[in-house]
């Protein structure tokens, strides 16, 4: 019985796969006169809606003596307002049957509420309120100074291989604040003042820096009075919004280093300068890491773990980012295996897609992957409300939540063999070695 309902639900979401991916994602989007960006998309299959708010500000916006100030702000703007209770944010929505989160990165600070579509309004309050009333107090500050150093702890310093994107970008960025990553220092977070934490706020957390998405079981035109009724009375900044133009210098010669680290098995990374996220090789990339890295097929996982043994782990992904980021490829030892053996082996699945490119079956499963993921990601309102947030935002054309799965479909064999040839070369690397503290001589 259970056999035969799954396949039932097999079909059913081959079903919803082909229906979603021939379904267009219709839109609305404008500008209210302080500037902030508005996008609607109606979606009633549901009665849920999905708010999100993207600010403009991530690490990069960062002062290289006050790094961690975009992450901070992550957790202060939960710290509620004049009207909202400290500690009340998260209750409030989560006792209207919603929930919550907020993420940073190096290009942006992104929240986001899921509710009930019948509190759609309460939702555009709450996120109107920390736009425009956020308390920035020094219980509110110190609170937070605390939870982030915590944070910092917990996830990156006690955790084995917890530090490995920071070395990897401290090691492969000399001059672009990439160099720093988003938890940044807790000695600059410590040392900032109150006054600092407000001009932050001032300059980033204003409407002419944000966009506020609305997805799901919506009315068009009670929402639009709504976004006004919330966020048309706040204030444009005034401020000019600090956007780093310094520009990474290529690399010219492999950068190698050694961590030794709290670990038991050693791990092997490389980093690769790769351009910025709306640039065209970027999709032959993102293809390339799905080759070398997606599910136990893959060429990574097949010859380093299942064939050689020589890896528990191993695989590749690109860091995307707003300006020139990386595509990463890293391993970690099986038991009884060095690093200088994971190097060679690592080494050779890349040299084989340079020299040889990839079969005609590779490249059928690959588009097929990547079809696949482009539909799930915009299977829920969520992922429709971050999908058009981002192609506004980053790629300065939110059409292409419709229209980006043709660049993919576009992308041939031979591009893929030639970002790997153009990219993936030594001098344009950084290796990193990861090793137990016992092996440090």
């Amino acid at each position: 019985m259970k056999v035969k309902y799954f396949f039932v639900f097999l079909l059913l979401g081959a079903i919803s796969i082909c229906s979603a991916q021939s379904k267009k994602i219709d839109f609305t989007e404008y500008d209210l006169s302080n500037g902030l960006h508005v996008i609607l998309h109606k979606d009633t299959s549901t009665p849920i809606v999905a708010i999100s708010v993207l600010y403009h500000v991530g690490s990069k916006n960062e002062q290289p003596n006050r790094t961690g100030f975009a992450h901070f702000f992550e957790h202060l703007m939960f710290e509620g307002s004049p009207n909202i209770k400290r500690g009340e944010f998260m209750k409030i929505v989560q006792n209207n049957g919603g929930e919550l989160n907020a993420n940073t990165t190096q290009d942006r600070t992104y929240y986001y509420d899921l509710l009930p579509s019948n509190q759609l309004e309460l939702g555009l309050w709450l996120e109107s309120e920390r736009m425009f009333h956020l308390k920035i107090d020094s219980v509110g500050v110190e609170t937070q100074r605390k939870v982030v150093k915590e944070e910092k702890k917990q996830r990156l310093d006690n955790q084995p291989y917890g530090t490995v994107i920071q070395e990897t970008f401290s090691h492969a960025y000399k001059v672009h604040p990439y160099r720093w990553v988003p938890i940044g220092s807790a000695q600059y977070i410590d040392k900032a003042t109150l006054q600092e934490f407000k001009d932050f706020h001032k300059e980033f957390y204003v409407p002419n820096n944000a966009v506020l998405t609305i997805v799901g079981d919506i009315n068009i035109d009670q929402t639009k009075k709504w976004v006004e009724k919330y966020f048309g009375t706040i204030p444009k900044g005034t401020e000019k919004i600090y956007r780093p133009t310094v520009v990474e210098p290529p690399q010219t010669a492999e950068v190698r280093d050694t961590v030794y680290d709290n670990i038991q098995l050693p791990l092997v990374l490389f980093a690769y300068h790769i351009p910025k996220e709306n640039s065209k090789d970027a999709y032959a990339l993102d293809m390339l890491t799905t080759l070398l890295s997606k599910g136990k097929s893959s060429r990574m996982y097949k010859n380093l773990v299942d064939k050689q043994q020589v890896a528990l782990q191993a695989g590749a992904f690109p860091m995307s980012l707003e300006d020139p980021g990386l595509f990463l490829t890293y391993a970690i030892a099986n038991a009884g295996k060095t690093g200088d053996e994971l190097e060679k082996a690592m080494n050779e699945q890349i040299n084989s897609v340079i020299k040889k490119g990839l079969t005609d079956k590779e490249f059928e499963k690959l588009r097929n992957q990547e079809e696949s993921s482009f539909v799930n990601s915009n299977s829920t309102d969520a992922g429709v409300a971050a999908s058009l947030s981002n192609y506004y935002v980053f790629y300065h054309n939110t059409n292409l939540i419709n229209t980006e799965l043709d660049k993919y479909m576009a992308v041939t064999k031979a591009d893929i063999q030639r970002v790997a040839k153009k990219y993936l070369t030594k001098k344009n690397r950084v290796v990193l070695y990861y090793l137990p503290k016992s092996a440090k001589k």
